[in-house]
């Protein structure tokens, strides 16, 4: 009497496996990435040193109270464009550089670039203090 058994179909799939070699894969990848270089931006040199401005810029400066001077001298807004025009008619090369206060309200420094850009001042900026370690 043979006993023969019959082999019959499964009809569910073991995961434990691939868990297995999920996680060994997570453990490896958590591992080689910090290792990894993100890339290195190697920027590109000059062979002379950049050339500073033949001129000193104009400076705008917004006081914590709003009141705007031009290299020092109290201007009311409507005749400050008047004030920078015949300014850079003098020297055209030079720029513009606004520097307001840290408690300025955001709105009124883009305003004063706004109205310089109106007044076909090309070269306007922001005049920023370096931050010291």
């Amino acid at each position: 009497m043979s006993r023969r058994k019959s082999r019959r179909m499964m009809n569910q799939i073991n995961v434990v496996p691939y868990i297995d070699v999920t996680l060994v894969l997570l453990v490896i990848f958590m591992v080689t990435a910090p290792m990894t270089n993100p890339g290195v931006v190697e920027l590109p040199s000059v062979g002379q040193a950049l050339k500073q401005p033949v001129s000193p810029p104009l400076v705008l400066s917004v006081k914590a109270d709003k009141r705007i001077e031009l290299d020092g001298k109290l201007m009311q807004r409507d005749e400050l464009l008047f004030a920078v025009r015949t300014q850079l008619e003098k020297d055209p090369q030079r720029s513009v550089v606004i520097a307001a206060d840290k408690s300025v309200n955001y709105g009124e420094v883009i305003a004063i670039m706004d109205l310089m850009k109106q007044g076909q001042v090309e070269k306007v900026g922001l005049l920023l203090s370096p931050v010291t370690n």
